[in-house]
């Protein structure tokens, strides 16, 4: 399940991967991006793919639970089986997450392992997402996102119980940003096991 991930592809070639429109500035080269912090993301506006900035972690203040109870927490990352049924995602967006690679660790405190996981080929990876905007306290809007997961392939098994809902090609990215949300969903499973290539990580 992704807590951190990399992202070293500048934007320019990101749009040019994904033949979207750029909106978003260049960061520089995220090595280490955690929750909370602002990354690139693909969302459809007017039909055409773009490009923006948004936080990853979803403020879910405002939307209420199946009881009707307020949702305040914060969510990174939502599991892909119950998404499209919980009332708390009720009307929200669809949003892609370029990266090109996430992170892992194993072992026990204080003797932990970081391990780096990208695609075997070592082009990028495309996570889904959902994404709204969210009104923060005093009237500024912030785009947000929240990672999807489901079940590990036999690729990540050893590294975590949970892994990214990871888009395999183009026409998938199509099919998740366009597609009712039947089809939509059909696309929330697990990668194929040999696309992804895992090593330990030099980073801490």
């Amino acid at each position: 399940m992704p807590g951190r991930v990399a992202l070293t592809t500048p934007p320019a070639r990101l749009a040019r991967a994904f033949d979207a429109r750029l909106e978003v500035p260049d960061p520089g080269p995220r090595e280490d991006a955690a929750p909370g912090e602002q990354v690139a993301a693909l969302i459809l506006h007017d039909e055409t793919g773009v490009l923006v900035q948004a936080r990853w972690g979803m403020v879910m203040s405002g939307r209420v639970n199946a009881r009707g109870r307020p949702v305040m927490e914060t969510i990174v990352n939502a599991r892909a089986e119950t998404v499209f049924g919980k009332s708390a995602f009720a009307g929200v967006g669809r949003a892609v997450l370029p990266v090109d690679a996430w992170y892992e660790w194993t072992g026990t405190a204080g003797r932990k392992t970081r391990w780096r996981i990208g695609a075997a080929d070592g082009g990028l990876l495309a996570f889904a997402a959902i994404a709204d905007v969210w009104t923060a306290p005093g009237g500024t809007r912030v785009r947000q996102l929240a990672t999807l997961t489901c079940a590990p392939n036999a690729d990540v098994a050893d590294y975590h119980h949970r892994m990214p809902v990871i888009l395999p090609d183009a026409a998938a990215v199509g099919v998740w940003l366009t597609a009712p949300a039947d089809r939509a969903a059909a696309l929330l499973a697990p990668l194929p096991g040999g696309r992804l290539s895992v090593r330990r990580s030099e980073l801490k």
